[in-house]
């Protein structure tokens, strides 16, 4: 009878934490659904920011052009760990059937996600990234009520006029409740929000999806150029098992750790649209 154990092992191997954990991570949050995702193995991402374009100018035949330089910046991302731990039984954790470790991967990609979009959409995190609320964003007032879409076209045209596009809006469930509820006239049964034709459960406003998040405040809604936001996922992702701590009760304990930053390389292109009662 063997006495040894082995504890800290990998409970999934990387291509089953790619499959199970990080693509789903991605399809699922909000984050990284309204975002440029960058994978990246370096401790530091660094984002090239252009201050200034190079000056272009009307010149004669055969007349020297100006030269000029391109001002340069740069936003850094810096990934910090989100870690989390949950009990399983020893049954299921030698349970080596797809269905037992799909639960285990769905289990962590829920908790994960829900902690990565707290953080997205939040200011300061402790230990952790900050978030839009931190960024000093173009605030559009809304009214005191949600009474039709103007809002957002000016949150596009905000956007637009600093070389930006709008590519996702996101809202609360109960925000995204009262927007669709909100009608072409009084009497008609006509919603000013659009579907999506090639998918009926998504939401559209002008031509751009709303997206939803518990994580999000009633009475915010976000618009977001996702070409100027950007979610940056470490490659050592990893969920591992520990048996020993739990011995007594013959219980596993699973360990996911991932590391994410998120940087915004045009904040004031991102829109703010509040109600103020």
């Amino acid at each position: 009878m063997a006495l040894n154990t082995t504890t800290g092992a990998a409970i999934l191997t990387p291509d089953e934490v790619q499959s199970l954990v990080i693509r789903p991570l991605i399809e699922q949050a909000v984050a990284t659904r309204v975002s440029t995702v960058l994978n990246t193995s370096t401790t530091n991402t660094r984002i090239p920011v252009a201050a200034a374009d190079p000056t272009a100018a009307w010149v004669a035949e055969g007349a020297e052009i100006a030269a000029t330089d391109a001002s340069l910046a740069q936003v850094v991302i810096t990934p910090k760990k989100l870690a989390g731990l949950s009990i399983i039984s020893n049954e299921l954790a030698a349970d080596s059937s797809p269905a037992a470790t799909s639960t285990i991967g769905d289990g962590i990609v829920r908790d994960i996600s829900r902690k990565l979009d707290a953080a997205f959409f939040g200011n300061a995190t402790a230990n952790g990234p900050s978030g839009l609320l931190s960024i000093g964003a173009s605030v559009v007032n809304a009214g005191a009520t949600w009474v039709n879409l103007d809002a957002f076209e000016a949150a596009k045209a905000g956007a637009e006029a600093l070389s930006a596009v709008i590519t996702s809006f996101a809202c609360s469930p109960g925000t995204a409740l009262l927007l669709s509820q909100l009608k072409e006239q009084t009497g008609s049964n006509k919603h000013l929000m659009s579907a999506d034709p090639t998918a009926p459960t998504k939401r559209l406003i002008s031509g751009v999806p709303l997206l939803v998040s518990p994580s999000i405040a009633d009475g915010i809604v976000w618009a977001i150029p996702g070409a100027h936001t950007f979610v940056a996922i470490r490659d050592n992702t990893s969920v591992e098992s520990d048996r020993s701590v739990f011995f007594t009760s013959d219980r596993t304990a699973i360990r996911a750790t991932l590391r994410v930053g998120f940087g915004f390389t045009h904040p004031g292109a991102v829109g703010k649209i509040v109600l103020t009662p």
